[in-house]
């Protein structure tokens, strides 16, 4: 939406309740939270003895005008580098100028809504509850201080400093169990003590800011730090954040007199909480790749500002040991494009962004040869030594046979539960080949709201949606899948594991990673109930494919001549039939593409197999496939003796896979 002008909007504004923050007396009371015995406030503990209340918030303000000429910003907690030197990117300067007139984008998957002129903090334009809670993590203000920043135009501390007491008198703490439930939730306190610290730093230093509003900021602050230790999520990265920016406020703020039992509080739990949430292969136990490497950032950034504190020793050397194994986990499980499968709650991240993770992980870790390799683009360091890697606790399995652009990469998912970003899709995959994912996992579009939000995510959800067996189109249980074997070898990689996936009938998959080149997968049906089975796929939006259902084949045409073939290799009778198709790469945005499913029926207590070849070829002819059971062939008993036939040239496979 474009900004009306600001010379009226600021008129229209100024009866905001904030207002009234200049305005407030200061007392002996606003003083309570602060140790005024810290090194650099005597000049304050001297007017506060002399009861010169007004005389001390001067010369607090003249303290904090001076640290933060001395230190500047510190942007080192945000959840993306922030430049605060170069000129303003579009999108900071868009929320900048369109908080001026109230118009906020609390979730990026939207856009920017009209609050009103006399701030609506209540207002649920779309009933996604991620709206409304990100409504109360007001991002635009530090995108307001860096537009004041750059600009030193007064427009933007003006308003910061109205919508922010606006915000402390329309959201008190207890207004109502409903508002408590989005305003004071622990991570939206924890989000805005780290971003309230930057943009404190820099508005500070405009002459709008009064010693009154310093003494309102620094009370509303102590309430919000004050609180979080005691509320902390109970678990999963909620917890992990609440606990890093606690330590942050503690580090940020330590003329607070609770400031070093604030640090003391995150530094505990993140000690406690990194046992519990990294499984022994390094991965975060949500087993979303995002929130994964979120967790890598908390952990390092809690390490930071415990270094800036003086306190790193108590981050015990295991602390750090266990951060670079999450970091080669993530290296195993990410593609050439630097993204990893949309598993669970995940979406597609910028490559750049990436980079720079990876480049402030090698800060910490600057002797790990693969997290240089991949914080520079591959132009220094080393490629990692390892191709295809099982990280066995968690069940992601990647079969690679390089780290170039040009390589093949199939990363399958066989997990435990990862409780609320959990989907129900053990045995889901996504293959890179030649610089193109072309079965990309669904992701998850949305979290949670109303019925019309549910369902929209419960879509997502679906079994049928991924690459995996179904029986009857059902949701499979979310449970444990058992590793039955991972071998790597030349020119061989086998997985096998067996998933409990519905009453009476667990799933057996086994992935044969075949002369580094192509696929065989063969799923069983184990148990004795009956139904309709499934093994579905998904391929990429623009792949185009052709469904030649006599053949059971289904390949991708694009023009490049890197395409893709599936196809059924089954004896017995096996129909092949399109489905409804959707990905969402990002929060909120969706679009069609190509699904397929093999079936067949299930009758009685007999186990039934679909046996599968995913094979990548250059060129737009599919070839031509067949396969022959050798005499020694028993699937049921995990012996395969397979001769096949690819464009006349034979070659047999001979292993087992149990």
């Amino acid at each position: 939406m474009k900004p009306r002008l600001i010379y009226s909007v600021l008129i229209t504004f100024s009866s905001l309740s904030g207002v009234m923050a200049q305005e407030q007396p200061v007392t002996k009371d606003s003083f309570a939270p602060v140790n005024l015995n810290y090194s650099g406030l005597e000049k304050v503990k001297n007017a506060y003895t002399a009861s010169k209340y007004d005389e001390a918030a001067k010369e607090l303000l003249k303290y904090y005008r001076e640290k933060s000429g001395r230190k500047g910003p510190d942007f080192s907690n945000a959840e993306k580098i922030v430049d605060n030197k170069s000129p303003l990117d579009k999108a900071t300067k868009m929320a900048a100028d369109s908080a001026l007139i109230h118009h906020f984008q609390p979730q990026k998957g939207y856009g920017f809504f009209d609050y009103g002129k006399d701030i609506n903090w209540q207002f649920w334009p779309v009933k996604d509850n991620e709206v409304r809670w990100q409504l109360h993590r007001v991002k635009w203000w530090q995108s307001m201080a860096l537009a004041y920043n750059n600009s030193k135009n007064e427009k933007y501390a003006k308003e910061w400093m109205l919508q922010f007491a606006d915000w402390a008198k329309k959201n008190p703490l207890g207004l109502s169990e409903d508002n408590d439930r989005y305003a004071w939730r622990p991570l939206e306190v924890s989000d805005r003590l780290q971003s309230l610290v930057p943009t404190f730093a820099i508005f500070i230093n405009s002459p709008q800011f009064s010693p009154q509003f310093l003494m309102y900021f620094l009370n509303n602050y102590h309430e919000q730090a004050k609180y979080l230790p005691t509320h902390y999520a109970a678990e999963g990265n909620h917890r992990l954040f609440e606990a890093q920016r606690e330590l942050f406020a503690g580090t940020s703020f330590p003329e607070f007199t609770e400031a070093a039992a604030w640090r003391k509080s995150g530094i505990e739990v993140l000690n406690a909480e990194i046992q519990k949430q990294v499984y022994p292969d390094g991965v975060q136990y949500e087993l979303s790749p995002v929130y994964h490497a979120g967790a890598i950032d908390i952990f390092l950034n809690a390490y930071r500002t415990a270094q800036k504190a003086a306190v790193a020793n108590e981050f015990p050397e295991t602390y750090k040991q266990t951060v670079e194994k999450m970091i080669m986990a993530f290296i195993s499980i990410t593609f050439p494009n630097y993204n990893q499968p949309m598993f669970g709650d995940s979406w597609l991240a910028d490559k750049k962004f990436r980079i720079q993770q990876f480049q402030s992980w090698l800060d910490v870790f600057p002797k790990n040869d693969a997290i240089r390799y991949f914080a520079t683009d591959g132009k220094e360091g080393k490629r990692p030594d390892f191709l295809s890697k099982g990280l066995s606790t968690a069940g992601f399995y990647t079969f690679r046979n390089g780290w170039s652009n040009a390589s093949t990469i199939m990363i399958l998912k066989a997990s435990p539960p990862g409780e609320f970003h959990a989907q129900p899709d053990n045995g889901t995959f996504e293959l890179w080949v030649n610089g193109r994912n072309f079965t990309p996992d669904a992701g998850c579009y949305v979290y949670s709201g109303d019925e019309e939000i549910t369902k929209k995510r419960n879509w997502y959800r679906q079994t049928r949606v991924h690459s995996t067996l179904t029986l009857n189109n059902q949701n499979m249980v979310i449970t444990k899948a058992q590793q039955n074997k991972w071998e790597t070898g030349k020119n061989l990689d086998v997985l096998t594991y067996t998933n409990p996936s519905y009453a009476d009938l667990s799933h057996q998959r086994s992935v044969l990673f075949i002369d580094q080149k192509y696929f065989l997968i063969i799923d069983e049906a184990i148990g004795k109930a009956t139904g309709n089975l499934g093994v579905h796929f998904q391929l990429k939006e623009d792949s185009k494919p052709v469904f030649d259902k006599s053949n059971n084949k289904v390949y991708t045409t694009y023009s490049d001549g890197n395409n893709l073939l599936i196809q059924s290799l089954n004896a017995e009778k096996v129909n092949l039939n399109e489905e409804e198709g959707k990905v969402s790469y990002l929060y909120n945005q969706e679009m069609p593409r190509p699904a397929f499913v093999f079936e067949k029926p299930k009758s009685d207590i007999k186990t039934q197999s679909f046996v599968s070849i995913v094979y990548p070829f250059d060129g737009d002819k599919a070839p031509e496939i067949t396969v022959k059971e050798n005499a020694g062939n028993q699937y049921e008993k995990g012996i395969i003796d397979l001769t096949f036939t690819i464009n006349g040239k034979k070659s047999i496979v001979k292993t087992s896979i149990k």
